[in-house]
């Protein structure tokens, strides 16, 4: 499980440290991809694994379902971390992302999400009345 919030910078060559916590888990290879409201998602091979499951199941007769895995799987790229633990985000990745030298990582539970720094802090602050008002509908009684 990935939680937490994290600031590791974006290098000249495009790779950025991992945070310790999330390496081991990692360690072996990640898939990263684009994700919802232009962040990236990242992917240990197991998550990405059962993702890729769960996809084959939507009928391809589904277009919403074929528009998606074609972005999805268009824009993954498989990197295995160095020996320091940074990983290369691609060029189309990056510019996905608006990816600039300063970059927000967070735990997102079964996978971890690399932000622009400025993009999450505007959508940060854009959710934070609607974290607090959802948490009754998502987890009534907390």
């Amino acid at each position: 499980m990935f939680f937490g919030t994290y600031t590791p910078r974006l290098d000249d060559k495009g790779r950025l440290f991992l945070p310790a916590k999330f390496r081991d888990e990692l360690a072996e290879g990640l898939v990263v991809t684009r994700g919802q409201e232009r962040c990236l998602y990242v992917w240990s091979m197991e998550e990405f694994g059962k993702l890729t499951e769960r996809l084959r199941e939507v009928p391809v007769t589904n277009k919403a379902a074929r528009d998606y895995v074609r972005m999805f799987f268009a824009g993954a790229s498989d990197e295995t971390p160095d020996k320091q633990g940074r990983v290369t985000i691609p060029p189309m990745l990056r510019d996905y992302a608006s990816l600039s030298k300063d970059c927000i990582v967070i735990g997102a539970m079964n996978r971890v999400e690399i932000w622009d720094s400025a993009a999450w802090q505007t959508y940060s602050e854009s959710q934070e009345q609607a974290f607090a008002d959802l948490s009754e509908d998502v987890f009534p009684g907390l």
